[in-house]
């Protein structure tokens, strides 16, 4: 199984149908434990591009920077050209006044720092992590027009701005006026039960011909299937040690939704996540959705939803299942 190359938005650039997330690399648990630390995130990132993966999403502030570290250190024995990178600024990464948001002075050090991180002069596509109403929006959109100018960046997307579609759009009007770089690509959360895009920001996206790659497709796990209805969730699983997470998730809505996909799921022969995975990849907006994993096992099994094929009666019944609805 390869997985197929599909358009990033309207960039021109090609990226696999399958993005793989890196948030896990050099991440500390409660306990103080790296949930994947450098050589497993090797074997991971080995794995990914064995499958025809070229799409890695990371950020500034993963792992305290270990995430790109980790991907950089890969890449030095890799075709740099072969892959697209995605990145991200905006939380803290210094204890000052000026380390974090989207004020010129923190991009700046930011962007050097992710570069030398990752060990390349460039990176494909660079997120605003969240957006930052301290900094006027003409501020940072120069900033980032600025990095795309000097070569430091390709592309710009943002990153988690789901209420506000209005915002993405006040900022691509004045690129436009300004002759700026627009955002290009969306990062929203996304998935059967996660219907917060919905309406408004996917038709903005849609009509500013902005790109979407949605961030867990698999709802924090609940659509894996490891939670029954009216039972205790298993005593190592995120619902059992998540209060809020139980309280968002383990819905009868959600439980409903879920039923959807376990029926699907058994019509087609595949596992509830590879249908929630291949649910997003037939959808006409979706680029690519981001994945991520711990283990090499883990990984290969959700990129068999890539070879998932759903008829247009069960993308409709999924997509039903929970329309226009947040958690």
């Amino acid at each position: 199984m390869s997985l197929e190359m599909v358009p990033l938005g309207r960039t021109g650039t090609s990226v696999s149908e399958i993005a793989f997330g890196t948030w896990r690399f050099g991440r500390q648990n409660d306990t103080g434990e790296v949930e994947v630390d450098a050589a497993q995130a090797h074997r991971l990132l080995d794995a990914y591009a064995d499958a025809g993966g070229n799409f890695i999403d990371t950020a500034d502030m993963y792992g305290d920077g270990a995430s790109e570290s980790y991907i950089g250190d890969w890449l030095a024995n890799r075709d740099r050209e072969d892959f697209v990178i995605a990145s991200k600024i905006f939380w803290p990464t210094r204890e000052d006044a000026n380390g974090h948001g989207l004020n010129r002075k923190h991009l700046r050090r930011q962007i050097d720092r992710i570069l030398d991180r990752l060990g390349t002069d460039y990176v494909d596509l660079l997120y605003i992590h969240r957006w930052d109403d301290d900094t006027p929006v003409d501020e940072f959109m120069r900033t980032l027009d600025q990095f795309v100018r000097d070569g430091k960046v390709n592309y710009l997307g943002t990153s988690t701005l789901e209420p506000n579609a209005w915002k993405v759009v006040k900022a691509n009007e004045l690129a436009d006026r300004r002759g700026y770089e627009p955002f290009r690509i969306a990062q929203p959360r996304y998935n059967v039960v996660n219907r917060e895009v919905e309406g408004n920001y996917l038709e903005m996206c849609d009509d500013y011909d902005i790109g979407v790659i949605p961030w867990s497709p698999l709802a924090g796990g609940f659509l894996t299937g490891k939670y029954a209805r009216g039972e205790s969730p298993p005593a190592d699983s995120r619902a059992a040690n998540d209060q809020r997470f139980a309280d968002s998730y383990l819905t009868t809505a959600n439980f409903d939704a879920l039923d959807a996909v376990e029926t699907v799921a058994e019509e087609v022969g595949a596992s509830p996540a590879q249908v929630s995975l291949s649910w997003l990849m037939h959808h006409p907006q979706i680029t690519a959705p981001i994945i991520g994993a711990r283990t090499v096992d883990q990984l290969e099994e959700n990129l068999v939803a890539a070879g998932v094929d759903l008829s247009a009666d069960q993308f409709e019944r999924l997509s039903a299942a929970k329309r226009h609805l947040s958690v």
